[in-house]
C-alpha cells in the first residue's frame, strides 16, 4: 500500500495519551519500527495523522522525512476536553491533502484534550511547515479561547513535511 492514515477517536485507547502510547509501542518493537520508518522512506509514499494519529506520528518524527520539526501536543491549556466547532483556515503549503486549497476558511469540529502544539526546540517553530490555523470571525490567527481550544501558539493545528507526504493535523 502507498497511504497510511492513523485516525483519531480515541485510537489506541480511550485515555489521556493515547497517540503516546501508540508510538511507543512503534518505537519499542524493532519491527514495527523498521517497518514504519521503511514505509516513511519510500519515495511512492504518503500519510496523514488526525488526532490521536497526529500525536502519534508527530512522536515518529525520527522515522519520518522532514518531520524533525514537529512539535508534539500537549494538554489544552484550558485543561478541558474541548469539543466544539472553529474555522480553520489552509496554509500556503506543500500539503497533498490541501493541495489547492490555500486561504480557504471553513468550520471545523474539534474533540481533544491535548492539542496544543509544542516545539521541542528553539528553531523548530519556524522550521516546521504549518498547514492548518485557526482564525477568528475576520480570518485573523487566533490564541483567543474558545476560537483556538487549546491555545496553540499563532492557531497552529496542522504541518506537513517540505514534500508535503505527510501531514497531521488535530481537528477532526
Amino acid at each position: 500500500f502507498e497511504g497510511l492514515v492513523a485516525c483519531g477517536g480515541f485510537s489506541y485507547g480511550d485515555v489521556l495519551g493515547a497517540g503516546g502510547g501508540w508510538a511507543k509501542s512503534i518505537l519499542f518493537n524493532p519491527r514495527a519500527r523498521d517497518e514504519f520508518e521503511a514505509f516513511f522512506h519510500r519515495a511512492d509514499s504518503f500519510a496523514l495523522g488526525v488526532c490521536n494519529g497526529c500525536q502519534m506520528m508527530s512522536q515518529l518524527h525520527d522515522l519520518i522525512p522532514g518531520a524533525e520539526a514537529w512539535p508534539q501536543f500537549r494538554r489544552n491549556l484550558s485543561e478541558q476536553f474541548e469539543a466544539r466547532f472553529v474555522m480553520v483556515e489552509v496554509q500556503d503549503s506543500p500539503s497533498l491533502f490541501f493541495d489547492g486549497m490555500a486561504g480557504s476558511r471553513m468550520p471545523i469540529v474539534v474533540a481533544h484534550g491535548e492539542g496544543r502544539a509544542v516545539f521541542r526546540e528553539a528553531g523548530h517553530e519556524s522550521a516546521a511547515k504549518l498547514a492548518l490555523r485557526y482564525v477568528d470571525h475576520r480570518g485573523s490567527p487566533t490564541e483567543n479561547y474558545p476560537l483556538n481550544p487549546n491555545g496553540s501558539k499563532g492557531g497552529a493545528t496542522a504541518y506537513t513535511t517540505p514534500d508535503g507526504r505527510f501531514t497531521i493535523m488535530m481537528p477532526h
